[in-house]
């Protein structure tokens, strides 16, 4: 009985999910174009084309860098506005609605904005950096291939970060105040009540987080799209950016699929790091 219930679901998953996943690796054996739409079976020679090409090796270096950049940064932030959001301030109802502005944004609005506002002649960023003397002239934010990624992992962050703050917070307000109490008697000051008690108490939910925001941010495809298109000279082209310019910009089935496996062979590289790294934290959290 057990298994009939799980049945459905085990075939929506199965058609939804792991036949496009097979169909895709199939796909990446074959070679396409715009003027020879005609399958050709070629092997691996698609990935070895892929493996000898630098821009490949840029893309998987973007990745990272980007997946690395986002991560970091709206997690460290969206703990410490949950540890503020966390005490009793005023207005506190209306401040957690506020905070979650940027993450329901839908991402290519997002994005259509910050691009707006890095606009090395029309921008408000550029407005401040001129008016404070930051600069003699405007900045080209999204032009300029040594900043370009800085760029949109700083609008990534802005737009995520609610995200984290929204777990940590729920995960604060489920640690046990007879713990911070029982500190607080022993003379623990807050730094110490930080990470003798509270932190150890919400690791394995910022473990969850981590895990979560790494697959997301790996897979993104908004922001950077909008704002620079993987450009310029591919210092910002992720995974998902690539695949849509081979695929749909350049009627490259073949090797659009090939990047496509390549993207989830390496996040599940990363996944599996992660996940070597997550047991020593909740082990000694246990102990």
């Amino acid at each position: 009985m057990a298994y009939g219930f799980m049945m459905p679901a085990a075939i929506l998953v199965a058609v939804l999910m792991y036949w496009p996943m097979i169909a895709t690796v199939r796909e990446s054996l074959f070679t396409t174009s715009f003027i020879n739409p005609k399958p050709q079976f070629v092997g691996l020679k698609v990935y070895a084309d892929i493996f000898s090409d630098p821009v490949f090796w840029q893309v998987v270096r973007n990745s990272i860098v980007w997946t690395l950049g986002v991560v970091l940064l709206q997690n460290v932030l969206g703990f410490f506005i949950a540890l503020l959001l966390n005490q009793h301030l005023p207005g506190q109802g209306i401040l957690r609605s506020l905070i979650l502005l940027p993450w329901v944004l839908p991402g290519v609005v997002a994005a259509i904005l910050w691009r707006f506002m890095y606009d090395p002649q029309l921008g408000l960023i550029n407005s401040f950096v001129l008016r404070f003397g930051l600069a003699d002239r405007g900045i080209a934010w999204l032009a300029d291939p040594s900043i370009a990624m800085a760029a949109v992992i700083f609008v990534a962050f802005w737009k995520g970060f609610p995200f984290s703050t929204v777990i940590f917070l729920a995960a604060l307000q489920n640690v046990d105040q007879e713990q911070i109490e029982a500190a607080k008697v022993d003379g623990a000051g807050p730094v110490r009540r930080l990470f003798d008690v509270i932190i150890p108490a919400i690791i394995p939910v910022a473990v969850v987080n981590f895990l979560l925001t790494t697959i997301l941010t790996f897979n993104y495809f908004d922001i950077i799209y909008v704002l620079t298109r993987g450009g310029p000279l591919n210092s910002t082209a992720i995974f998902p950016t690539q695949i849509y310019e081979i695929g749909f910009g350049q009627f490259r089935f073949g090797e659009a699929a090939a990047y496509g496996t390549l993207s989830v062979v390496i996040l599940v590289m990363i996944v599996a790091v992660f996940m070597l790294i997550r047991r020593p934290l909740l082990s000694h959290r246990e102990v």
